[in-house]
This record gives structure tokens, C-alpha cells and sequence, in this order.
């Protein structure tokens, strides 16, 4: 199968040649694009070198618009997202591979489901992840694991259908809730998840949780919106 990559990186110099060349031993053949969401360092430079097809986005703009930016470039028949941070393992990729079939649209690498190294996720973060994911699971009658999961397997064509618009963190939970509204089935597979390699991460607790939060409640109530006009 054609695969893509694609990665949202926003000051990642310290992590992202060895995300690259970690990926290069599990999915040589793919089509990588590193989305440099306005960095102030030379992560896209480094990219570039690792042989990644390089996306400058000026000014920082956001993981989701980065995302989206990545996706509408892409090529592939499936498309893997991951962190440019060093957190998810690419020796994973076969797991999410492995799950990949005609009834399937999207794979998603549960932190949960596998194993979270010490250092991996603050304890707070933790807590409100597992309660939207609940969440989640309860709204679209599912039940998921990992809601925020950033490492992920999709369809190329499912992915590039949606009509996305997230611009920071809500980004996984808006494609989650889209491709549980599709007719292609949503599947789980365990990953492990690192400690960052380096840098410091974007996310605002209380500002994302809630662009988050409002993301989940906007889907499910669209979702109602289309079954009640069909």
C-alpha cells in the first residue's frame, strides 16, 4: 500500500532527526511530510536533511492546522499521524498496519491500552484524557480508549474527505468523531508512549481541555443534525 506520514512540529530540533530515522527503519518506501508549524529553531533544516518533504507554516498557527496542512498535501492510500516529539515509537507502525482492511477507516494507538513509560504524561493529564474519553464513548456509543491519541492509522481518502477545523489540540478528537460517524469501522490497537526527547510541549490543560470539550459536543450534535435529516 502507498503510505504517508505525516507530522506536525513546532520547535522539535532536539527530537526530530531521530523520529525520522526511527521511521525510515520501519516504513522506508513512505512519503514523510513534516508540517513546521512556524518553529524558531532549525527543525525544519533537520527534517529536511532526514529526507522529509518540509511544509513551512508562518506564523505558529497550531497542531491542527498543521495537521490539516499535512493532509491535503498527502498522496497516500493510508495515512499515519504522529508526534514529532519523540513520544510515540515508530517500531509501533506494524500494529496500526497490521489492523488496516477494507471495512477499517481508522486505527487508533491507544496509550492505554499499551504501556505509558514513567515520565510519559503528567498525572493530571491523564485524569482529564480518561474522563473525555469516557466522554466520547458515551456520546457516540463507543467505546474508546484513548480519545487524544495522536498516533494513528487512516484512510487516505476518508481523511482528505473531512471536513476539518481545528487549529490546536481538538484536532485527534474532531478526526475521532468523524470517523465514528463514517460507515468504516474504528479499531484499537496497544502502543507504548516516551517521555518527550526534548523540547516542551504547547498544550494548555485548561484552554485545550475545553477547545477540546467544545469539539466533542459540536460533532455529536452535527452527527444528530445529518441522522435527523436522513
Amino acid at each position: 500500500m502507498k503510505l504517508s506520514v505525516v507530522l506536525a512540529a513546532h520547535n522539535e530540533a532536539e527530537s526530530i532527526e531521530a523520529v525520522l530515522t526511527s521511521l525510515a527503519e520501519v516504513v522506508d518506501a513512505a512519503e514523510v511530510i513534516v508540517v513546521d508549524d512556524g518553529s524558531s529553531d532549525l527543525t525544519a533544516d533537520l527534517a529536511e536533511r532526514a529526507g522529509a518533504t518540509v511544509l513551512r507554516c508562518t506564523p505558529n498557527r497550531g497542531k491542527g492546522a498543521a495537521m490539516r496542512e499535512g493532509i491535503a498535501a498527502s498522496r497516500g492510500e493510508w495515512l499515519i499521524f504522529l508526534d514529532a516529539d519523540g513520544q510515540d515509537d515508530p517500531h509501533d507502525i506494524p500494529r496500526l498496519l497490521a489492523e488496516a482492511g477494507d471495512e477499517v477507516g481508522l486505527v487508533n494507538g491507544s496509550r492505554f491500552l499499551g504501556t505509558l513509560l514513567p515520565g510519559s504524561i503528567h498525572p493530571l493529564n491523564r485524569v482529564a484524557n480518561q474522563a473525555l474519553t469516557a466522554l466520547l464513548s458515551l456520546l457516540f456509543g463507543r467505546r474508546i480508549t484513548d480519545s487524544q491519541a495522536g498516533f494513528r492509522l487512516i484512510r487516505g481518502d476518508l481523511a482528505r474527505s473531512m471536513a476539518l477545523r481545528s487549529d490546536e489540540y481538538e484536532f485527534e478528537t474532531e478526526v475521532l468523531a468523524k470517523a465514528l460517524c463514517s460507515e468504516l469501522a474504528v479499531v484499537e490497537v496497544p502502543v507504548t508512549r516516551h517521555p518527550r526527547s526534548g523540547g516542551r510541549t504547547d498544550f494548555r490543560r485548561i484552554h485545550n481541555g475545553l477547545r477540546i470539550l467544545r469539539t466533542m459536543l459540536r460533532e455529536r450534535a452535527m452527527a444528530s443534525l445529518s441522522s435527523t435529516r436522513s
